[in-house]
């Protein structure tokens, strides 16, 4: 699985606007600095760090720190600035994130604005507990132009959020997902924090709750546990699970319905922004991020089973040819047009009709993807597949220069810097937060 992630590592220019210049040398420099190679595809701002939950395993909350981190609407609207200036491409999504970002009762009013401020995709990272008890606060923020509920899921056992959680938060976590199904928020994607002897056991059924709902959840994403502080050599050992340990645990859970050969990491995805780029004549966000940091798969749901992409298309092939086909466009050996029409001929000898699902024509929605570029046409792909995959964030005990350097999950700040995901929470969260705090009383 390494090698073959590494087979499609593909780095991207970095910006053109940075916010900071190297110095000290990576990971000190963030902000973001001219060595750093990818724009910000997915960014968070902490909206606070007050929590409505306690949980053993959180980084963020106010009260184990002992301070209030909580940034004002005026500052807010200085990020999101920042970050749809970034060059050569704006930010693509935003997340908003805490703490418990629902617990800012102007949440819908910052939905709203980066809606306005030109952010195709804004999701809330949120434990459910505000949306599963007022049905009418979900309405609130759907109106408000909420896309995703990116909604905190360890499993389907009351034992297993007493561990990750202090207490059983599983019927929040399902009146939260029915609330969200009542006022038409259809896109839910699962985060479970995954960990070695607590909710290893339960990838596949998760999984199983993810197809049972497909009618609004639209993906599983996992995050193995990551290691904050200090924690001894034996309990790391214990607890650590790494994304090949979670790609052999669906393997195991699905009984083979999904198998480690169906993934793949997440710059795979860059010749289709590649090939936008060509055909459009303008700059998108691309997921350069490094092949190690995240892997999945997409599955289409049919009569209750799943059946991966790769079960009836030749994803490999369509990768080479559109990485062939941006090579001719920018040489100029081939005309725009000209290209896509070559594509769209080739698909059926790629896409295998007689193994395609009946609900799914992948053919036109690639086309459609193809010819339009747009976030409708790539939503279209979306609402068709259920995506499964695991993000493996970094901590001190793992941490690699080269993912930071490569990192497309970014932290905006009020000071006007952008910050690559992990080296914030491992290096730079505390010193910043406390700089930027006001005491609890």
């Amino acid at each position: 699985m390494y090698k073959k992630a590494l087979k499609f590592k593909n780095d991207g220019s970095g910006l053109e606007n940075p916010m900071t210049k190297r110095k000290k040398g990576c990971p000190y420099d963030c902000g973001l600095c001219n060595e750093h190679l990818t724009t910000t595809v997915l960014a968070n701002i902490d909206i606070t760090n007050r929590c409505n939950m306690h949980c053993p395993i959180c980084f963020a909350n106010a009260e184990a720190k002992g301070y209030v981190y909580e940034p004002t609407k005026e500052e807010i609207i200085s990020m999101m600035k920042v970050l749809r200036s970034e060059k050569p491409a704006p930010a693509y999504a935003l997340q908003f994130s805490g703490g418990e970002p629902t617990l800012r009762e102007d949440l819908p009013e910052l939905i709203k604005l980066a809606k306005e401020l030109g952010f195709p995709q804004v999701q809330i990272a949120t434990n459910g507990i505000k949306i599963a008890e007022s049905r009418e606060y979900a309405k609130k923020l759907k109106d408000a132009g909420l896309n995703t509920v990116y909604l905190q899921f360890d499993g389907l056992k009351r034992e297993t959020y007493i561990a990750t959680r202090g207490f059983n938060a599983l019927p929040f976590k399902l009146k939260a997902i029915e609330n969200c199904r009542k006022v038409g928020l259809k896109s839910i994607v699962l985060v479970p924090t995954l960990c070695k002897g607590i909710n290893d056991d339960q990838v596949g059924d998760i999984i199983r709750f993810a197809v049972e709902n497909i009618d609004v959840v639209r993906g599983v994403n996992v995050q193995p546990v990551s290691f904050s502080g200090r924690i001894d050599k034996e309990e790391l050992s214990k607890m650590r699970i790494t994304l090949p340990d979670f790609v052999r645990l669906v393997e195991e859970q699905t009984n083979g319905e999904i198998t480690k050969e169906d993934f793949y990491p997440v710059p795979f995805t860059v010749p289709v922004t590649k090939f936008l780029e060509a055909w459009q004549n303008c700059s998108k966000v691309k997921g350069t991020v490094h092949p190690h940091c995240g892997l999945g798969t997409y599955a289409v749901v049919e009569d209750g089973k799943l059946i991966p992409l790769t079960r009836f298309a030749d994803v490999e092939a369509f990768y080479h040819l559109l990485m062939e086909s941006i090579e001719k466009i920018n040489s100029g050996r081939i005309g725009k047009v000209e290209a896509v029409t070559k594509i769209i001929r080739r698909l059926p000898r790629i896409i295998d009709r007689n193994k395609q699902p009946k609900s799914l024509n992948l053919l036109k929605i690639i086309s459609e993807v193809l010819h339009k570029g747009t976030h409708e046409a790539a939503a279209e792909f979306h609402r068709h597949l259920l995506f499964i995959g695991g993000m493996h964030f970094m901590d001190a005990y793992n941490f690699d220069i080269e993912r930071v350097q490569r990192c497309a999950i970014h932290y905006a700040l009020p000071d006007g810097r952008v910050i690559p995901f992990c080296s914030y929470n491992t290096i730079h969260r505390e010193k910043f937060e406390k700089e930027h705090s006001i005491p609890i009383r």
